[in-house]
């Protein structure tokens, strides 16, 4: 997959794919009905399969002060992306200079000029340019203007409503990883770089990889059963684990993070790169009189995530 960054200079090459249009925060199941329909339409027109998304999200932009909300890091989606078959990967920058472009003026030189796209899909609400004011029957009349092709994707719902990033961050807050899973397709995954840590855990006997959660929504503070993808480096492969999200009460820390003790694993993985998945929530974060009992709290959530993740592929 090629990854785009550049819309103004842009190899010739990379233009006119089949692209969808969207942010993909979780490439969630609705998401992934929106590349599906972008990967007829590519047959169709015998196009390179794309998506055009936006870095930084364009409610970072607009909402610098805000609470941390991604469910994934770009590298994350990309990687995501990848594994669905697309081709093109467009990270168009969001800066002053496209959030002011009307509605005609994002299509005309985003979507026609630079990118040259044959067609686009995108989401039944889908809006975009200078205060969101463009609808999809906008981006409909300015396609059979501007020569690309439209098509909308309805919403895609579950049992107890439609498929959202937002529906996604709450289950993850509730501590409800699994309802996160139903609407993600995946289990939702935190991916970064192993940090060095001050290494309590080796000395309890549980020695972690650290990964900082900076910018990501936290799911609720606690220990999760987890399965452990090592993406590179000599370890690269699957494991098991229990992984403790927060801020580390018993030791009076205040910055979230993922520290991750994977079973029966011997090695250094500084500066490999990690996806934890999200099976189950075990326990909220507490603090403990002791070392002794936290050892034991210990004992008991590894256990516990053994017999959990032993049914997990």
């Amino acid at each position: 997959m090629r990854i785009i960054r550049d819309t103004v200079f842009i190899d010739p090459a990379d233009r006119g794919a089949a692209a969808a249009i969207g942010n993909f925060d979780g490439v969630h199941i609705g998401h992934q009905a929106v590349i599906d329909l972008t990967r007829e339409a590519a047959e169709a027109t015998n196009a390179p399969l794309g998506i055009m998304t936006f870095e930084p999200h364009p409610r970072s932009y607009f909402s610098k002060d805000s609470a941390p909300f991604r469910l994934m890091n770009a590298e994350a989606r990309a990687n995501r992306l990848a594994k669905l078959g697309v081709e093109k990967l467009y990270e168009v920058p969001f800066n002053a200079s496209l959030a002011n472009l009307t509605p005609r003026d994002f299509a005309q030189t985003i979507i026609a000029d630079q990118l040259g796209l044959a067609h686009i899909v995108v989401g039944a609400d889908f809006c975009f340019g200078q205060g969101r004011a463009g609808t999809v029957d906008h981006l409909i009349a300015f396609g059979k203007e501007m020569g690309f092709g439209v098509t909308v994707a309805p919403i895609v719902a579950l049992d107890n409503g439609n498929v959202s990033s937002t529906a996604i961050r709450k289950a993850l807050s509730d501590g409800n990883p699994r309802d996160a899973a139903a609407m993600l397709g995946h289990w939702h995954r935190i991916e970064g770089e192993v940090i060095r840590g001050d290494q309590r855990g080796r000395e309890l006997g549980y020695p972690t990889a650290n990964m900082s959660i900076t910018g990501l929504h936290p799911p609720r503070f606690g220990v999760y059963a987890v399965k452990v993808d090592v993406l590179d480096g000599p370890h690269k492969g699957t494991y098991d684990g229990a992984a403790s999200i927060g801020v580390r009460p018993m030791f009076g820390e205040n910055i979230p993070n993922c520290e991750t003790f994977i079973f029966d694993f011997k090695g250094d993985l500084y500066g490999a790169t990690l996806s934890v998945a999200l099976v189950d929530f075990l326990r909220p974060e507490l603090k403990f009189d002791g070392l002794d009992a936290l050892i034991v709290q210990m004992d008991d959530d590894c256990s516990k995530a053994r017999k959990i993740l032993s049914d997990v592929r």
